[in-house]
């Protein structure tokens, strides 16, 4: 078993709200430069969990379940960064206002420059769900540290999550992580030269559709756990030749240029010292039985 300072780390509270869904305008000009009306992000989508593919949706930067915001107004400020930042992937949330009002659900992702934390919930618990209940996020996970791993930096991951991910250790000084896909750093658009993985995302590109099909883009789910070859994330996004970067798919692909789904940073490693292997069950869906695999 992987050893950790899960012991250290301090849980605590951060709450935010069911986002409104935004919008600045009708129109979106995709790529090609057709406008089109689509679903964006915010709000509480019903029929996309995580587990669903990140394609096909008549959508741009859709979000699954339930988009939730400190205040819409103060995205950038203090406490929203808070929530961000200290949300990780696999904390567990909890609805404590209105008639959803005890409902837990889990959190799945946070999506940059909306600022927006993402939440999974059973479908009935969404249905009660109303726009600007309260959820309360027990935050874990910030700190987290592979003991025997100096090299390898962990971000935005919740230990029990992170203990699921059938992650195996190399007697070469390696780890080795199930993916359902390898993704080449070429690929990687917006968000690219952030100073900092620890809220926020970037996106896979996805307006080359040879690109699309040799790495077969499009079956990638929401929730996949995926590989960034030649991706550096210690310090930021940046290319870096050797390095691997894993992440989670985060929203939907996109119409708009220089972007497409989006992946949340979990574990960075400047070198070669994560390797990895194609598994299709990789998934936060399957690991915590959350999203299309609730039971």
């Amino acid at each position: 078993m992987l050893r950790t300072n899960k012991d250290k780390l301090v849980m605590i509270s951060v709450q935010g709200r069911v986002s409104y869904p935004v919008r600045r305008g009708p129109y979106r000009i995709t790529y090609d430069g057709k406008p089109v009306v689509v679903p964006g992000v915010g709000g509480i989508t019903y029929n996309i969990k995580v587990g669903d593919k990140a394609f096909g949706w008549e959508a741009d930067h859709v979000e699954p379940g339930v988009s939730t915001v400190v205040n819409e107004k103060k995205r950038d400020e203090g406490p929203n960064c808070a929530y961000n930042i200290l949300a990780c992937m696999g904390n567990q949330a909890r609805v404590v206002s209105g008639e959803a009002k005890g409902a837990v659900g889990i959190v799945t992702g946070h999506h940059g420059g909306i600022e927006h934390v993402l939440i999974d919930f059973v479908q009935d618990t969404l249905e009660k769900l109303c726009i600007g209940d309260k959820i309360l996020v027990k935050a874990y996970g910030q700190g987290l540290k592979l003991l025997d791993y100096p090299e390898i930096k962990i971000f935005n991951l919740d230990p029990s999550l992170l203990e699921k991910m059938n992650i195996k250790e190399i007697s070469d000084g390696t780890i080795d992580v199930p993916v359902t896909c390898e993704i080449p750093a070429k690929l990687m658009g917006s968000g690219l030269g952030s100073a900092s993985v620890a809220s926020g995302d970037y996106d896979i590109t996805t307006a080359d559709k040879k690109m699309v099909e040799k790495y077969k883009l499009d079956q990638i789910k929401f929730g996949d756990i995926v590989a960034i070859s030649d991706a550096d994330n210690s310090y930021g996004r940046s290319y870096r030749e050797g390095a691997v970067s894993i992440g989670i798919v985060v929203h939907s692909d996109c119409v708009i240029a220089g972007h497409g789904p989006g992946v949340a940073t979990l574990l960075t490693s400047t070198t070669s010292k994560i390797k990895f292997h194609i598994d299709t069950d990789a998934n936060i869906a399957n690991y915590l039985n959350i999203g299309t695999k609730r039971k």
